[in-house]
């Protein structure tokens, strides 16, 4: 796959810290501005970009060189490994909760995280006005004609897309959330037009995963083809994929799964051996 010059979620973009708000202990909402939000194309409910922010002491990111028409996608992520160390940007992947286009905004939620990574850190501080930029979006969400209703399934880190799917769902849908948070502090109101039934799973002191997927291995599903969205950790979503899969004859082909974050492994490693992976011929080339 090469990019184009209509290709959009291949130009880096800029824009502007223009609001903050607290949501949960945990949790912050970012509303950002910017003249290039004008013409960002929405790509799917659960639509996510490739974030760079300033190194500490900067106003704004140094980005890789821009890309060519003739660029294959992974072309930019090997420009930003070849970045020096002093000036490459943190780079992060996140789910846009709203866009407004027409407006030029875009909202962020932002887990802030106990270990302190830096778009934790980030986001903290983050004041109107301050600049980053990003690449994308690209979405996973795809529901099979037949389906008759969508299980959602999560942890924290899966909320602001689970929040967007139900957004963007139409009265007379039908769709059942499972969502692992800490505690009672970390739940959020989700709204939606769809027939939606929330389960909030809290995870207390329980191995991460370990809590949504016995509730949804306990839940009586409805009745008829389901389409299952399935992200978060890497281990919970492989696992709830699985007990889908094998246990419930949910159709492979009907599971979106994507594992949004690895316990112990941060995103530059998991980054890093992708790409190694494509260069020895392992998996076949993916957008990053």
């Amino acid at each position: 796959m090469t990019a184009t010059a209509q290709d959009t979620t291949l130009a880096y973009r800029v824009m502007q810290v223009a609001g903050v708000e607290r949501l949960t202990p945990h949790m912050l909402r970012i509303r950002f501005s910017g003249a290039d939000l004008h013409d960002v194309r929405g790509a799917a409910p659960d639509q996510y970009i490739k974030l760079f922010l300033p190194l500490e002491g900067q106003a704004r990111p140094q980005l890789p060189p821009p890309l060519a028409a003739e660029d294959e996608v992974v072309s930019w992520y090997r420009r930003y490994l070849a970045m020096p160390d002093e000036v490459r940007p943190p780079m992060r992947t996140y789910t846009i909760r709203a866009l407004r286009q027409e407006l030029g905004e875009l909202d962020i939620d932002f887990v802030l995280h106990p270990d302190a990574g830096p778009a934790s850190n980030w986001a903290r501080s983050a004041a109107p006005g301050d600049e980053v930029a990003f690449l994308g979006p690209h979405g996973l969400y795809s529901v099979p004609r037949d389906t008759r209703w969508q299980l959602l399934v999560g942890d924290e880190s899966a909320l602001p897309a689970i929040g967007a799917i139900l957004d963007a769902l139409p009265q007379g849908e039908r769709a059942r959330v499972f969502a692992e948070v800490t505690g009672p502090t970390a739940e959020l109101r989700l709204r939606s037009h769809a027939d939606i039934d929330i389960t909030w799973v809290h995870r207390g002191t329980a191995e991460h995963g370990a809590a949504v997927l016995e509730a949804v291995r306990a839940a009586a599903f409805p009745q008829g083809p389901a389409y299952a969205w399935v992200a978060g950790e890497a281990s919970l979503v492989k696992h709830v994929r699985r007990h889908l899969v094998r246990e419930r004859g949910v159709d492979r082909r009907a599971v979106t799964f994507t594992g949004y974050w690895r316990r112990g492994v941060s995103e530059d490693d998991q980054g890093r051996e992708s790409m190694r992976k494509i260069d020895a011929g392992e998996v076949a080339e993916e957008e990053f």
